[in-house]
């Protein structure tokens, strides 16, 4: 097998999933056999809680040829990675390059996990909601938009507030009764707005 791992190993983190590692390639005399190639290991560093629970997911890519980079896609946002390479012939691989640590930046979040509407009064409703099973970073609000259904299922006008990001339920008041409203609701971090979730409810007729 190899004799030496391959050395200078940089990473450049090109956005929230998406990275590109260089290294230098090993003296070809070391390989001992025909080059095939560079095997990049990595996988994300669990915080503290999970790591009792489950098991350290590496993943490998394997880079034909006496390539001296390689593009990691798919990598979580807001997330601490660790990378080694190895070189590989036809044997089997060489040593790895010692461990590089990465971290990638902040992605907008993936939609609310629910948003449920309940209580209906003459001019109310109760909104409730769950944070998004992927925050991607630090989540710094809400964002609900709602309009009025006329019977003719027009919309009226567009109504929208922000609501701070440790909030999980809101009422909303001065509705008019016997009215169906269309709700807009999603979550932000510092990149953005994640992909929102609608519902519909009614206020009631009459008490």
């Amino acid at each position: 097998v190899p004799m030496v791992a391959p050395g200078n190993v940089q990473v450049h983190v090109i956005n929230s999933t998406l990275a590109k590692v260089h290294w230098d390639p090993v003296p070809l005399k070391t390989v001992r056999g025909h080059l095939q190639g560079y095997k990049v290991y990595y996988w994300k560093v669990q915080s503290l809680p999970r790591r009792s629970r489950r098991h350290v997911e590496k993943k490998i890519l394997t880079f034909r040829g006496n390539k001296t980079f390689g593009m990691l896609p798919g990598l979580e946002p807001y997330s601490s990675y660790k990378l080694n390479v190895r070189v590989v012939n036809g044997k089997g691989e060489g040593p790895a390059s010692p461990d590089k640590v990465f971290k990638t930046p902040e992605g907008v979040p993936s939609s609310p996990s629910f948003l449920k509407i309940t209580n209906p009064t003459l001019d109310s409703l109760t909104l409730e909601w769950g944070s998004p099973t992927h925050p991607n970073g630090v989540l710094t609000s809400y964002i609900l938009k709602f309009q009025p259904i006329n019977n003719t299922h027009e919309l009226g006008p567009l109504v929208e507030i922000r609501i701070p990001a440790n909030e999980s339920s809101l009422i909303l008041k001065n509705l008019n009764y016997s009215t169906r409203y269309k709700f807009y609701f999603n979550a932000q971090t510092s990149v953005g707005s994640g992909s929102q979730i609608t519902e519909e409810a009614v206020t009631i007729m009459d008490e």
